[in-house]
């Protein structure tokens, strides 16, 4: 890990210093309706507060197209700001410009300030200098603490770092070190979970684990994909036959990484998609024509807990059956359970991420028992897909 982080920073009392922060939280009538982000990064606001920086808040939220929209503005998000930090924080009109010059002015040492919707112009997603430069006039140091947008180079996530000094903040110094755990640097044996509907959106990301772990276990609706490539009927189960080829050249591949690819040996059946479905176990050569398989097994979820029990770090991303829907979450929470046992035990490094994967977990009653879990979505996704991520290869200099 060669970044800097606050670890590295001097004495910032009376120092102006930029945080880009995840303030994209969902709210509803006019309210925040999940917290989570903003606890987030907290400890990295708190903190910098505490050293008497003059701590002004970047942020995004929704999709503005570069203009200014009413019920996008960050106006809204600055109560559940203050109430999570228990103190009060300042607003702006603007993020540029004679608005946000004249309230960092008013600021004391340890303020906080939280400036209008960076989206609001242009120049942020098409990561402008003009636009850089002008935010950067706000600042004297550049702190990143938003992983989850660390994928897209914006003038607040990655053109920043090139006008100041940059360090990253607590919540991207931890997920980025869970990151080197789970797959950077990872103690041996590594076993990765894939669930999730599609083969399709997760090609890429297949490709990359099999060249990188000892197990690939796949579940989900894409299991389906790999099953009937390997010649098994599966019935009306959701299934990307047109896939084929691709389930085929992963298996290939994981051959030749010397990668286990870890397929379902029984599923839970169904004839329709509802929860209290009535509902059969049946070995995976025995779907029946007119059944969809909604879940793994219990021979399979054995065979995946007997790879977790041998592994050193677990990879996860995606739900094993269709979790939203009881009794089809038994094999994501059995499983879940056990790597969180393992994780407790002292005998494994978990790291997990994805949001079905995050609700999954929650569901499961385990998250806070995972070695990691990270809430970038995209970002996740692109770093298990071995893509640099710009907002964080500029921290490494790059």
């Amino acid at each position: 890990m060669t970044f800097k982080t606050l670890d590295d920073l001097g004495d910032i009392a009376g120092k102006r210093v930029l945080v880009r922060v995840d303030l994209n939280v969902p709210v509803s009538d006019g309210k925040v309706t999940d917290a989570t982000r903003i606890e987030r990064v907290a400890p990295t606001i708190l903190e910098l507060s505490k050293k008497g920086a003059k701590v002004i808040l970047l942020a995004h939220f929704g999709r503005p197209k570069g203009a200014p929209v009413a019920d996008m503005s960050l106006k809204l998000i600055a109560p559940a700001v203050s109430q999570v930090l228990d103190t009060d924080v300042a607003t702006a009109e603007d993020c540029i410009g004679e608005a946000a010059a004249s309230a960092i002015a008013a600021m004391k040492d340890g303020d906080i300030l939280l400036l209008e919707n960076t989206r609001f112009h242009k120049g942020e997603e098409k990561n402008d200098p003009d636009f850089v430069k002008a935010l950067a006039e706000n600042g004297d140091i550049y702190v990143n603490d938003a992983f989850s947008a660390a994928h897209r180079a914006h003038a607040s996530t990655e053109g920043l770092a090139h006008h100041l000094p940059a360090y990253a903040g607590r919540t991207m110094q931890a997920e980025l070190e869970a990151l080197e755990q789970g797959l950077g640097q990872p103690k041996r044996p590594v076993v990765a979970i894939v669930g999730g509907a599609k083969v399709s959106t997760k090609i890429d990301l297949l490709m990359n684990l099999v060249k990188k772990v000892d197990a690939l276990v796949i579940g989900g609706g894409m299991a389906n994909t790999f099953l009937a490539a390997r010649g098994t009927d599966v019935g009306k189960s959701l299934c990307e036959h047109d896939l084929a080829a691709t389930a085929k050249q992963i298996m290939v591949e994981a051959a030749g990484a010397g990668c286990a690819i870890v397929l379902p040996m029984d599923g839970v059946i169904a004839r329709e998609f509802k929860a209290g479905a009535e509902n059969e176990t049946v070995d995976i050569e025995s779907i029946p024509a007119d059944a969809m398989v909604l879940d793994v097994g219990p021979k399979s979820i054995a065979a995946i807990n007997d790879w977790i029990s041998k592994a050193e770090t677990l990879v996860w991303n995606g739900p094993l059956g269709a979790f939203e829907i009881s009794p089809f979450d038994k094999a994501t929470v059995a499983v879940a359970k056990h790597a969180a046992e393992e994780t407790k035990a002292g005998k494994l490094v978990s790291v997990a991420g994805g949001g079905d994967t995050v609700s999954a977990l929650n569901h499961a009653g385990v998250a806070d028992d995972f070695t990691y879990i990270s809430t970038a979505g995209g970002a996740f996704l692109e770093w298990m897909e071995g893509k640099e991520l710009p907002g964080v290869s500029v921290l490494h200099g790059k």
